[in-house]
């Protein structure tokens, strides 16, 4: 019955909707943009909004290797080496799991909302350790916890705005997308 249940998990069919999500969600997240002048840094892309959706649609497990591999792609055509990329997935996959891992059981706007709300702040709670422990040390080393001190309150307010707009754009197309894709029998 388990290998039953991986061959369904990983179905060419599968495979293909995720390499399109992969695909999407790389091209929009280089569709990017300052949202506060003073720290230019952090930049807002919705490419997240098709990582999201993969997890909705296909389960979290799903959710996780699209964004790893898209942040792969990231890595070989950014200009981080790899340290955004590695950030980026830690707090991308921790923003989409517990609304992805709650509606493999329980579906409805009532339960999504509140998850995705949940998942907004754990979003940014993975950011602010991301960035205190990873990006920052990293980039700046020593002048790195200064830096992040000075920014801390951007990098909260620039995460709910993402996370928020994130989950927005999801619910607003996750039905028409669930609808067509009912008809290829995902």
């Amino acid at each position: 019955m388990q290998q039953n249940k991986k061959s369904k998990r990983f179905s060419s069919k599968r495979i293909a909707l995720m390499a399109v999500f992969i695909a999407l969600a790389f091209i929009v997240s280089l569709y990017d943009f300052p949202i506060f002048p003073a720290v230019g840094f952090l930049k807002l892309d919705f490419g997240n909004v098709f990582i999201l959706l993969i997890s909705f649609l296909l389960g979290p497990v799903e959710g996780v290797i699209v964004c790893v591999i898209k942040e792969l792609f990231r890595a070989l055509a950014g200009s981080t080496n790899g340290v955004g990329e590695i950030a980026n997935a830690i707090v991308t996959s921790a923003y989409i799991l517990l609304p992805s891992i709650v509606y493999q059981y329980k579906k409805g706007l009532a339960v999504v909302i509140p998850c995705l709300l949940g998942a907004c702040f754990i979003g940014t709670g993975a950011a602010l350790i991301t960035n205190r422990f990873i990006t920052f040390p990293m980039y700046l080393g020593d002048a790195g916890v200064t830096v992040f001190t000075e920014s801390f309150w951007f990098i909260v307010a620039f995460n709910l705005i993402k996370t928020a707009s994130i989950s927005l754009l999801t619910m607003l197309l996750y039905k028409r997308l669930s609808t067509f894709l009912k008809k290829w029998e995902m």
